[in-house]
């Protein structure tokens, strides 16, 4: 067998390496672009000197969407390639040049992969064009809802100190309601609502409102509140210009909707129609927590979900499991998940188990005995939930049915039984959960004390090479 390690770039030229399978290198380091001819030289320059039945495999690192063209190219002409997580590189890296990083180094590291570790290597089974469509169509409208949450918390600033304490609670129920965007865009000026009559502003609102709209009695709230504002900033201009916050938060509102705009248009133009065609029966829907919104982003994720060999392989790659640090008879508690995986997945599959867990029976057993039982705190609880979310999606999507609620003994549930079985059996009780929460907070603070303590120690040990340097000299 022949090992080609591929460092690829962004930008720039690539490097590989040829390797053996005993080791031995037979090449030098090369370089070479994304084009045809170059990539038929690589494979040109693997063959060489090998046995006519001699396989090539090529491992490289998934750097941002380079690997897909290569690996495109080497796998139509009967290529195995290997597309590895970036921490396994680093890992053996360190092992290897714990001092240097170069593409030359991550190239003959690449090539050495498959001997070193062999068992965490995949062959890559790329997805095909309409669920790579999915996939980005899905990462693009994770990172509009990225763009709109920070939107929104500029708004909400503004809100804040223009308005004093905002809108939220004492005008409006809901910051970003009809009634509240509305508003922003016709009466966010103090001075302007104060010289408009309550019942002028009631008449237009209700003209202007949503027939379901129920926020008719706000006009008097902002009355008073604006009163307020101009009697702490005075006149407009004197310490605060209404006018430039009028127009930010005017031209900060129209952002959002243009991106709220989108993103539905995203959903209802690209993602369910690929996410129906390539998943007609919906089974995905059926697993509790798992909406017509995350469904796609799992099936566009997992593609072909038979590529993983059984349930540990799948959370391993889904990043949804603990860091294990055990030496002796020590067991490190309470770590932190891998950082392998992709985040839309593990930020999703989090997001539906903390819902799943209030549906299904066995999932809330295991939150309430992560709980309760076993004294983890909220967010590890959900997180032990997330990997058993994972392995009933992949089940799902493997064996091509819908999910069976079930308790805990097996037996098949209706969606109310599930539902009153937790609430009777499986309620977190209150103080458990004040309780983990307070020492969550004390398990942080004694973190960031313990790493203060150390860059302070780090810095002390620097200082005194500087000093022992300075004296030298």
């Amino acid at each position: 067998m022949r090992i080609v390690g591929l460092d690829l770039a962004v930008t720039g030229t690539h490097k590989g390496v040829v390797m053996t399978d005993r080791g031995e290198y037979v090449s030098p380091v090369f370089t070479l672009r994304t084009q045809p001819e170059e990539l038929e030289q690589l494979l040109t320059r693997a063959g060489e000197g090998a046995e006519e039945d001699e396989s090539i495999v090529v491992v490289m690192e998934s750097t941002g969407h380079a690997w897909l063209p290569v690996s495109a190219y080497l796998m139509e002409r009967g290529v195995t390639v290997y597309v590895v997580n970036t921490q396994q590189v680093v890992d053996l890296r360190r092992f290897y040049q714990k001092h240097a990083k170069s593409d030359r180094i991550d190239a003959r590291v690449l090539a050495k992969l498959p001997l070193v570790n062999p068992d965490k290597l995949h062959a890559l089974r790329p997805p095909s064009g309409e669920l790579l469509a999915l996939q980005r169509a899905c990462k693009q409208v994770a990172w509009l809802t990225s763009q709109s949450t920070a939107v929104k918390n500029q708004i909400i600033a503004v809100d804040r100190l223009l308005w004093l304490d905002g809108w939220q609670g004492f005008v409006f129920k809901d910051a970003f309601g009809c009634a509240a965007r509305w508003c922003r865009r016709y009466y966010y000026h103090p001075n302007r609502v104060l010289e408009t009559p309550t019942d002028l502003i009631q008449q237009a609102w209700q003209s202007a409102a949503p027939p379901q709209s129920q926020e008719h009695d706000w006009p008097e709230a902002l009355n008073q509140l604006a009163a307020k504002v101009v009697s702490v900033y005075g006149e407009s201009g004197r310490y605060i210009d209404f006018n430039s916050f009028e127009a930010e938060i005017i031209s900060k509102q129209g952002y959002l909707e243009t991106v709220e705009a989108e993103k539905r248009r995203l959903r209802r133009e690209v993602i369910r129609p690929l996410y129906r065609k390539c998943h007609p029966q919906r089974h995905l829907e059926t697993v509790p927590g798992v909406g017509e919104y995350s469904a796609p982003i799992y099936l566009s994720f997992i593609g072909d979900p038979h590529r993983f060999a059984n349930a540990s392989a799948f959370r391993g790659w889904s990043g949804m499991v603990p860091r294990s640090s055990q030496s002796g008879s020590h067991q490190g508690k309470g770590l932190h998940i891998s950082q392998a995986g992709p985040n839309l997945i593990k930020h999703t599959s989090y997001l539906n188990a903390d819902v799943a867990r209030r549906y299904d029976p066995q999932l809330a057993k295991l939150y309430y005995d992560q709980m309760v039982n076993k004294g983890r705190h909220h967010h590890q609880a959900v997180c032990a939930v997330a990997t058993h979310l994972l392995n009933r999606i992949l089940v799902v999507l493997k064996q091509d049915r819908p999910y069976e609620l079930r308790d805990i003994d097996g037996t098949p549930l209706s969606k109310g039984q599930a539902r009153t079985l937790v609430l009777s059996h499986y309620t977190v009780p209150s103080s458990v959960r004040k309780s983990r929460r307070r020492r969550s907070r004390q398990q942080l603070q004694h973190q960031r004390t313990e790493r203060h303590f150390q860059n302070k120690e780090r810095e002390s040990v620097i200082n005194n090479e500087l000093r022992m340097t300075r004296s030298l000299a």
